[in-house]
This record gives C-alpha cells, structure tokens and sequence, in this order.
C-alpha cells in the first residue's frame, strides 16, 4: 500500500486547549507572600511536586523537595500542595524572609536522605 501525502492535508487542526491548572501562570496576579519549603524537614514523598508540577521540584543531591518557581502555579494548587505534605514543611512566608531563610538553611547539616546518620 502506497503512503499517500495528502492525508496530512485534510486533518483537522486540534482545538485550542483549555487551562488545566497545570501550565505556568506567568503574567498571573501577584502574590503577597512566597511559598518556601524547609528542606531540613523534608522527608522526600514527592507528593508537593506531583500536585504542584511547576513549583516544586525533587532536589537531586538530598532528595528533598525545594520550590523552585514563585509563579510556577495557582495559589489554589499550591494550597492543595502544602495541604498534602505529611510533614508540614512548606509554608507560606514574605517574599522579604527568603534569603534569610536560605541562609539559616544552609547552615544546618542536611544529609541525603535513605543514608545512615553521621557518627
């Protein structure tokens, strides 16, 4: 059977996707406060950034979850986000307190998770 091209011709153009709640919402509304995860507390489920997909991602070296975007999600998402964490180590904080909050973090001794503690 012969591929005939004219094919590619007559199909129809896909319809305009719909928001899902899942793309980035650059250009969004601006927020009051940042959302922060205190990776000492952490304990790795994933289940912040299976929900929200665009703001919270896994760090490689600890495995431990970290928000990577301000504006990656919905407020909503990110809500439902910090309401599934089991350890209750993501918060809402003033953009203001971020570096701060790095820097206090840094100082603790974090190691990756599923290793022995150090001796």
């Amino acid at each position: 059977m012969e591929n005939d091209p004219s094919v590619a011709f007559q199909a129809k153009a896909q319809a305009q996707n719909k928001r899902n709640g899942k793309e980035p919402v650059l250009g969004g509304e601006l927020r009051s406060k940042a959302v922060w995860v205190d990776e000492s507390l952490c304990i790795g489920c994933t289940y912040c950034s299976c929900v929200a997909t665009n703001t919270f991602s896994m760090e490689p070296i600890n495995g431990r979850a970290r928000a990577i975007r301000q504006d990656g999600d919905s407020s909503n998402l990110i809500q439902e986000a910090i309401d599934t964490c089991p350890v209750n180590c993501i918060d809402w904080v003033r953009f203001e307190d971020l570096d701060d909050l790095r820097l206090q973090l840094e100082k603790k001794s974090i190691r990756p998770l599923g290793l022995p503690p150090l001796r």
